[in-house]
């Protein structure tokens, strides 16, 4: 190791004792990866959203990202390859967001004593982020994970078959909840963070983010509910992957 990184690396100083610029690039990092995610997530919603307006409308969204524009049957591997980039981006923000986790209990109890002095909602705000981070960083993981793996179940009939045959739907829950909270909280720290829409004040910032929150957690809870319902009455019908697969394939 170079006498430049030990000097670096035990006072956070280069060895012209200029404070490292380290520091804020990790941060940048750190802000544009969660940017990222935060409007993958309000897409993905808006996408799986579809099946709100009919089984076809949500069939013909997932051969849309299946290459269907350019490949006639679509190609899932299209899905596995975003699934990937997803997982690679969401591992870079936590590696990256845990520089800030409170890591023992002493800088946890410190944490909350400040929050308790101050009364600070966006104190507040920073630990609910924290905590739904943790909380993503698994659950989203299986999802994704079942993305990458079998991206050619994705549909009306596969989706609800997941949700209710493969009990999904306790996974999704406790998801949906953490990811809305976790990236509507996100996007109002980093317009805070970097100053973007300052000219409308941190009062009608707030007001914008939780007006997402509820949108999204609504709009999540109604599509749970569509997705469910789904796998109920297909049930008596369906009782394979393969045959969820089969009959979302019969409205191509």
């Amino acid at each position: 190791m170079q006498n430049e990184e030990i000097i670096e690396g035990y006072y956070g100083v280069g060895a012209e004792r200029k404070k490292s610029g380290m520091y804020a690039k990790l941060d940048f990092l750190q802000s544009a990866t969660g940017l990222i995610l935060a409007l993958f997530m309000i897409a993905h919603m808006f996408f799986v959203s579809s099946i709100l307006i009919s089984d076809k409308a949500m069939y013909a969204v997932t051969k849309f990202f299946e290459g269907s524009l350019f490949i006639k049957a679509g190609e899932p591997a299209i899905v596995s390859a975003v699934a990937a980039a997803v997982i690679i981006i969401l591992v870079a923000h936590a590696f990256l967001a845990l520089r800030k986790f409170p890591i023992n209990y002493r800088q946890y109890k410190i944490f909350q004593t400040h929050k308790h002095l101050m009364k600070h909602g966006d104190t507040s705000l920073w630990m609910v982020q924290v905590g739904t981070g943790f909380a993503m960083f698994f659950l989203a993981s299986i999802h994704l994970f079942v993305m990458l793996t079998a991206p050619h179940s994705i549909g009306p009939h596969a989706s609800s078959y997941r949700f209710v045959s493969q009990h999904f739907w306790l996974l999704y829950i406790f998801l949906l909840i953490a990811v809305e909270l976790h990236g509507s909280i996100g996007l109002y720290r980093l317009a805070i963070k970097w100053g973007w829409f300052k000219d409308m004040g941190i009062d009608q910032l707030r007001k914008i983010k939780w007006g997402m929150s509820v949108f999204f957690i609504v709009l999540g809870l109604l599509t749970y509910g569509s997705y469910v319902k789904h796998g109920i009455m297909q049930k008596a019908q369906i009782s394979s992957m393969q045959q969820a697969v089969n009959a979302d394939e019969q409205l191509h």
